[in-house]
């Protein structure tokens, strides 16, 4: 069975829809269970649930509110709660393919060698596709295509938390998520599915990008201002300087050597995009690289 964990928060406007999609899959109904983990809501979240759970008397539904504040204390509690032998994260306002759960099984059954997964994710803006964004941007929405064909997550890369799936055994294995780090209510850190991966890959278990495992991600307009992206820049810093600084010397030594590397890149694809005259897309490369850089200095 597997166990679809959708950790939320004050979404109350797309809540409805991502359950929706879940009630919505041609897989059976006895195949998956749905975990509605409530990250103590200030709005209308509960009775969406409630109303959801009772509209739905034939499907695998369950509610809890996880009061410590922080998304990986929802995911873990997601984690604890669960009772299949695949676990799925979506995030609220993901909305998945009608063969969402029907992908996933299938993958893990053809791939036993396979420990986690991450889905392709296909951004929806609310308002127009801002100029400014390139395909070296798009994490910044949460939005992950590597293309139609499956392949191992190489390097750096990495599933990214909206759509992503693990076997159960592999938090026995290795852990939960780490509560020093992920976002706490409105907050813009993150780093913590990242540092699940990077504990999987140098224990070498294999992590596939699978695009037939797909979601809709919605983007509404505020995500896409200029304050929101420096705020999500720093959190991306700052996070990552707590990641490393817990982990010891030798991964803060990584860490200065992969930045490094990022800005050289960064000055390469600004050149690349100004001389298209693509100043927009240029000039925000060069920025949010500034802005990772701040949240890591500080």
């Amino acid at each position: 069975m597997i166990s679809v964990i959708v950790c939320t928060y004050n979404r109350q406007e797309y809540l409805p829809d991502c359950l929706k999609h879940l009630a919505n899959q041609s897989a059976d109904n006895r195949d998956f269970e749905v975990l509605i983990i409530d990250n103590n809501s200030t709005d209308n979240t509960a009775n969406i649930a409630s109303d959801f759970i009772k509209s739905q008397p034939e499907m695998n539904v369950h509610y809890f509110c996880e009061m410590n504040q922080g998304h990986t204390f929802a995911r873990n509690r997601g984690i604890n709660e669960a009772r299949g032998e695949i676990l799925s994260f979506i995030d609220d306002d993901a909305f998945v393919d009608q063969n969402f759960i029907k992908e996933i099984q299938s993958y893990f059954d053809k791939n036993n060698q396979v420990s986690a997964i991450g889905g392709k994710i296909l951004p929806v803006y609310e308002g127009e596709t801002p100029k400014w964004m390139s395909k070296y941007l798009l994490t910044l929405v949460s939005a992950l295509d590597l293309g139609n064909s499956p392949k191992k997550f190489k390097g750096s890369k990495f599933p990214i938390g909206a759509n992503m799936a693990f076997r159960a055994d592999v938090f026995e294995k290795y852990g939960h998520f780490n509560t020093d780090l992920g976002r706490r209510g409105s907050g813009l850190e993150g780093g913590d599915e990242k540092e699940v991966f990077l504990r999987l890959k140098k224990e070498k278990e294999e992590i596939h990008y699978v695009p037939s495992v797909k979601v809709d991600h919605i983007i509404p307009e505020k995500r896409l201002t200029m304050e929101y992206i420096k705020g999500l820049g720093i959190g991306v810093g700052s996070s990552e300087k707590r990641r490393v600084t817990k982990a010891g010397f030798v991964e803060t030594m990584k860490k200065i050597i992969s930045e490094g590397i990022k800005v050289g890149a960064t000055f390469i694809l600004f050149v690349f995009y100004f001389i298209q005259g693509k100043f927009s897309q240029a000039k925000m490369l060069v920025k949010f690289r500034f802005w990772v850089l701040e949240g890591y200095l500080k």
